[in-house]
Formats: structure tokens, C-alpha cells, sequence
């Protein structure tokens, strides 16, 4: 039910941003080409990469190789400081050019929209954090297993999340 609330919470967003890029195209349009496709790009396959290696972690947890999901659910830990190292570098140039929330809507929704993602990302941290912690116990119950399957599919949706935000934000013009 969580997940579904947090989805349907990011839909109302995604949908609220298409309306205002509606009333005003060319604004949306140029301001959107001042981010950096680059560092998107960049973190969109990193995140793509983390939910591989906690997919990987997920298997290895139900197959006992404890070694092989706690190096996995590291993996997924590091790719997501790079996606947080990312973002802190791509909001520092966009404030840097002179391109904060307040200079128009789409810098507005983008800061909005990224930043509760960002928020997601840290809290997904702390998941995997305690996914990694379970990965290291020599038994796992069924409900304690239902729980981990819990997280990833919470670090999962950060993932979804960030798939359908990069191209709203920097390719569709």
C-alpha cells in the first residue's frame, strides 16, 4: 500500500508538471536544456545498475550465498552515494549558472520533483543499509525474507521513479 500511495503521490506530480510545461512550451523547452543530459544519464544507469545488484542480492539471499548478496547490496549502496554525488554536483552548477527553484516554474518543479526523489534515495540508503544487515544473518524466516523482498521492491521504485523523471525532465521538449 505504501509503495502504491508513493506512486500514485509522484504521478499527481508528474502530471501537475506536464500541465504547467503545457502552458508555457518554450520556457520548459529552454530551461530544460541548461541541465546537464550528461549526469541524468549517468545516474539513470547507475540506478539501473543498483537495482541489478540488489536483484542479484535478493537471489543470493534466497539461495543462502550470504557472501555474494552482502558484495551485492554493497554494490547497490555505492551506486546509490554516486547517484547522491551526482545530484549535489548537478544542483550546485545549476545554482552556480543562476538557475534556482525561484527563476521560473520548470526550475520550480524541477527542484521539487528531483528533490523528492533525492529524499526517496536516502531513505532508500537507509533500506539497503538494513538489507545488508539481513543479508549477514545465517537464517532468514519467511515473514524476516517478506521484509527484505519489501525493501527491494522499495529500492526498486526509486529506480521507476527516476526512469520515468529523467526523460520528463530532460529529453521531452
Amino acid at each position: 500500500m505504501f509503495l502504491l500511495g508513493d506512486m500514485l503521490v509522484f504521478g499527481v506530480f508528474f502530471a501537475t508538471f506536464m500541465v504547467e510545461r503545457s502552458k508555457d512550451p518554450d520556457l520548459f523547452d529552454v530551461s530544460r536544456k541548461t541541465l546537464h543530459l550528461g549526469v541524468g544519464l549517468t545516474n539513470t544507469l547507475v540506478l539501473l545498475v543498483s537495482s541489478l545488484c540488489v536483484v542479484v542480492a535478493i537471489s543470493a539471499t534466497r539461495a543462502g550465498a550470504r557472501s555474494i548478496a552482502s558484495s551485492a547490496v554493497v554494490a547497490a549502496i555505492v551506486c546509490g552515494l554516486a547517484f547522491i554525488g551526482l545530484k549535489v554536483f548537478e544542483y550546485s552548477s545549476v545554482i552556480t549558472a543562476g538557475h534556482g527553484a525561484g527563476v521560473n516554474h520548470f526550475y520550480l518543479y524541477y527542484f521539487i520533483l528531483t528533490g523528492l526523489h533525492l529524499f526517496h534515495v536516502c531513505v532508500g540508503m537507509l533500506v539497503l543499509v538494513f538489507l545488508l544487515t539481513q543479508t549477514r544473518r545465517t537464517e532468514l524466516s519467511a515473514t524476516r525474507m517478506a521484509v527484505v523482498e519489501g525493501g527491494a521492491c522499495f529500492w526498486h521504485l526509486v529506480d521507476l521513479l527516476w526512469i520515468v523523471l529523467f526523460p520528463l525532465l530532460y529529453l521531452v521538449s
